[in-house]
C-alpha cells in the first residue's frame, strides 16, 4: 500500500513518534463555556429557537421523570431504574438533530432521546409497571423501552448487541436508498465489549450510515475510565478503524446539536460511519442497585454538580433572549402533576395473561415453550402466595 511503502522509508523510531503524537490530546468541540456564555472565538450556531426550547424542556422534563421513578424503586413500586442525571445534554442534544426516519438504537440512559421524540409520559410508566398497556405487553423488564412508531428500537439488557446490530440497520438503509441513519448510543463502558469493535469495523468497511454516539461518562458502573483503558478515550478507537470522529462536550448540549447535525450530514452525503464521543459524567447512580459513594468521592461529584447542563444551557438562552422562565417553571409543576398521576394510573392497569409470555416469539408457539409455559403454570399454582398478581389469572 502507497502508505505503508511511505512509512517504511522513514525508519521505525519515527513510526512511533508518528503513533504517539496521532493519538494524544483529541481535541474536544465545544460552544458554550460553564457560565452558558459562548466561547470567544464563536459568533453564533445554527439552532433555532423553537428547537433550542424543546431540548431544555425535555431536559427539564426527564430530569423529573429521573427523581420521580428512582423515588418509585425506593418505595418498592417498580423494581427498577436507571437515571440519566447529569448527561441529559448529550443525549437530548444529539437527538434534537436527527430526522423522524433516523432509527435510535439506545443502550439503557437514553430516554430522553425517547421523550424527544414523543414518547408519552403514559407510555412510559406502562413500559415502567410492565403492564398490560405497554407496547412489548409487559415482558421487559423496567426502562427497557421500544417504539415502532418513534423508530426507537427496543432495548436489550446484554451490553453492546446494539452496536453490530446498528451497523447492519444502517446497511440496509444504504441499500434501500433510504435518506435515513442510524444512531447507536452506548457508554465508554460497552466500548470494552467484543461488539464494539466488530460493529465499528463492519461500518466502516461497508460504509454503513450510522453513528455511533459514546456517552463517555467516566464510569462503567463502579470503575473509572482509567481502570479501563490506557489509549485516549474511545475517540482514539475510530480513527484507528477508519471511522470520522468527532470529540466533544457532552455537557454542553448546543455542542452536542451541531457536532451531530454534522456527523448526520456526513454519515446520509457520504455514507460512512462517524462516531462522536461525548466527554460527561453520571451524577447519578449507576442504577437503582448501584451505590456511587462507595466508589467515588463526593468533591468529584460536587465539582461535575457545578457543570450542570440544564443550567448552562439555560443560561445562554438567556442571554439569547429565548428562555421564558414563567413558561419552563409552569411546564416543571405541570409535568411533575403529570407524571405522578400517570404514576398511580399504570400501578393500578392489570398485567398481561400468562399465555402471552409466549407469543411474538414464533409464528407459532414451538413446544419447548408450550412444556416451558406449561411447568410454570405449574410452579405459580404451587406457590400461589408467592405470585399474588399472576396466581388467580392461571
Amino acid at each position: 500500500m502507497k502508505n505503508r511503502n511511505h512509512v517504511s522509508k522513514i525508519g521505525s523510531s519515527h513510526i512511533f513518534k508518528i503513533i504517539e503524537n496521532a493519538l494524544t490530546d483529541i481535541p474536544m468541540f465545544s460552544l458554550l463555556q460553564e457560565n452558558g456564555c459562548l466561547h470567544a472565538e464563536v459568533s453564533d450556531c445554527e439552532i433555532n429557537k423553537n428547537t433550542a426550547a424543546k431540548i431544555l424542556q425535555t431536559m427539564h422534563y426527564i430530569r423529573i421523570l429521573d427523581e420521580r421513578m428512582v423515588a418509585a424503586q425506593r418505595q418498592g413500586r417498580i423494581s427498577f431504574y436507571l437515571a440519566c442525571t447529569g448527561e441529559e445534554a448529550a443525549i437530548i442534544g444529539s437527538a434534537a438533530a436527527l430526522l423522524p426516519q433516523d432509527m435510535i438504537m439506545s443502550q439503557y440512559r437514553e430516554q430522553g432521546a425517547l421523550a424527544y421524540r414523543g414518547f408519552s409520559t403514559q407510555e412510559f410508566m406502562d413500559q415502567l409497571f410492565s403492564n398490560q398497556r405497554e407496547l412489548n405487553k409487559g415482558r421487559q423488564m423496567p426502562i427497557h423501552y421500544g417504539s415502532k412508531a418513534l423508530n426507537f428500537m427496543t432495548i436489550s439488557s446484554p451490553l453492546g448487541t446494539q452496536i453490530p446490530q446498528a451497523s447492519g440497520y444502517a446497511y440496509g438503509q444504504k441499500m434501500a436508498g433510504e435518506p435515513a441513519v442510524t444512531i447507536c448510543y452506548f457508554g465508554e463502558g460497552a466500548a470494552s465489549e467484543g461488539d464494539f469493535h466488530g460493529g465499528l469495523n463492519m461500518a466502516a468497511v461497508l460504509n454503513c450510515p450510522v453513528i455511533f454516539f459514546c456517552r463517555n461518562n467516566g464510569y462503567a458502573i463502579s470503575t473509572p475510565s482509567e481502570e479501563q483503558f490506557a489509549g485516549d478515550g474511545i475517540a482514539s478507537r475510530g480513527i484507528g478503524y477508519g471511522v470520522k470522529t468527532i470529540r466533544v462536550d457532552g455537557n454542553d448540549a448546543l455542542a452536542v446539536y451541531v457536532a451531530t447535525l454534522k456527523a448526520r450530514e456526513i454519515a446520509l452525503q457520504k455514507q460512512s460511519p462517524v462516531l462522536i464521543e461525548a466527554m460527561t459524567y453520571r451524577l447519578a447512580a449507576h442504577s437503582t442497585s448501584d451505590d456511587p459513594s462507595s466508589y467515588r468521592p463526593k468533591e468529584e461529584e460536587s465539582l461535575w454538580k457545578h457543570r450542570d447542563p440544564i443550567v448552562r444551557f439555560s443560561n445562554w438562552m438567556k442571554q439569547k433572549g429565548w428562555l421564558d422562565e414563567t413558561a419552563i417553571a409552569n411546564f416543571t409543576e405541570h409535568t411533575k402533576e403529570q407524571v405522578l398521576a400517570a404514576l398511580k394510573e399504570a400501578e393500578n392497569v392489570a398485567i398481561s395473561g400468562i399465555d402471552e409470555i409466549i407469543e411474538d416469539v414464533y409464528d407459532t408457539p414451538p413446544w419447548h415453550l408450550k412444556q416451558q409455559l406449561s411447568d410454570l403454570k405449574t410452579h405459580i399454582a404451587k406457590y400461589p402466595k408467592h405470585y399474588p398478581r399472576t396466581s388467580g389469572r392461571l
